[in-house]
């Protein structure tokens, strides 16, 4: 299974122009979201926590061992409290050509929800900790100015979708079909004999990854062509959805 460290903003002195909270606030918002998205695709997190600063969650990231490292941010112009400045930024460090793949699939997956496509974009950059640092494909992705007024209200009022398609991106990125959540449900393993694989695929050609005992307890996070997204223990891939009973 695919691993990402997922890394929404710290900086919670900066404020949406709305009112609604700090980056860091809408941020983590933003992060919970796509909890239920990561879940049905079978993509494994670690994320970081408000407490945290960047330098540390960069740490943290470079403990593991990652697939991908994710940092979800908000923009400001600087231009004074209310911005005429607005649009998306896919940051990547030059070179990574994975880091460039998943600013390119993000920035792609993003122009098909937000009001002004064309002002989406990726970008390389040397100067950002979070694209320069981790060991992982990293990826810093400026979603909207929270310093203009249509932007920070169109992050606030499609948290959803927007967490939808970061993890569209990742699926495109880990090779995975896309999965939408219809859990999470406890479901038990029922064969006959032997045991039911978990594989990290859906698909018979699937790695197997884990092997499930009949009675097991599992629990199901989506359902794709006659299989099921399932955690087990701390594995989670996709087993064949005959088997299990929810």
């Amino acid at each position: 299974m695919p691993t990402i460290y997922l890394s929404p903003s710290t900086q919670e002195a900066n404020p949406y122009i709305t009112g609604s909270g700090s980056e860091e606030y809408n941020m983590n918002l933003l992060a919970d979201h796509m909890i239920p998205y990561l879940n049905s695709n079978a993509i494994a997190y670690q994320r970081n926590t408000p407490e945290m600063t960047a330098a540390s969650s960069i740490r943290q990231s470079n403990q593991g061992n990652y697939d991908f490292h994710l940092a979800l941010h908000s923009n400001a112009s600087g231009q004074g409290e209310a911005s005429p400045t607005r649009g998306i930024i896919a940051f990547y460090y030059p070179g990574s050509k994975e880091g460039q793949r998943g600013a390119e699939l993000i920035a792609d997956n993003l122009r098909q929800i937000y009001p002004l496509p064309n002002k989406v974009q990726t970008q390389a950059i040397t100067t950002l900790g979070e694209v320069r640092q981790p060991k992982a494909p990293s990826v810093l992705v400026e979603i909207g100015y929270h310093d203009n007024y249509a932007d920070a209200t169109w992050v606030e009022s499609h948290m959803d979708s927007i967490a939808q398609q970061l993890v569209r991106a990742l699926t495109e990125f880990f090779g995975l079909p896309f999965i939408y959540p219809s859990g999470p449900r406890i479901g038990k393993v029922h064969v006959s004999y032997g045991t039911l694989n978990l594989r990290s695929y859906p698909s018979p050609q699937g790695t197997v990854i884990a092997s499930l005992p009949n009675g097991a307890s599992v629990t199901v996070y989506g359902e794709w062509q006659g299989w099921y997204t399932v955690r087990y223990g701390d594995q989670l891939g996709y087993a064949a959805a005959a088997y299990i009973n929810v």
